[in-house]
């Protein structure tokens, strides 16, 4: 996924977002222990995207407590 794309997303979307990934990655990693898939770059690759709505999430959250703390 891009990381433009992800920043235009809303905070909700993005929540969305997060779960959606985080189900696709589990239900992969339950088919690579039964013995089904051997999709390890596809499981990289959600670690990855995971990793970047979270740290977008991360950066809304902060930049809106900056704009909160300056407006005190």
């Amino acid at each position: 996924m891009n990381t433009e794309k992800i920043r235009n997303l809303t905070d909700i979307e993005l929540e969305h977002q997060q779960r959606e990934l985080s189900e696709e990655l589990f239900k992969l990693k339950f088919q690579l222990k039964m013995g089904q898939t051997e999709s390890l770059k596809k499981m990289r690759g959600l670690k990855k995207d995971i990793a970047r709505v979270l740290t977008i999430q991360r950066e809304k959250q902060l930049a809106a407590e900056k704009t909160g703390s300056e407006k005190k």
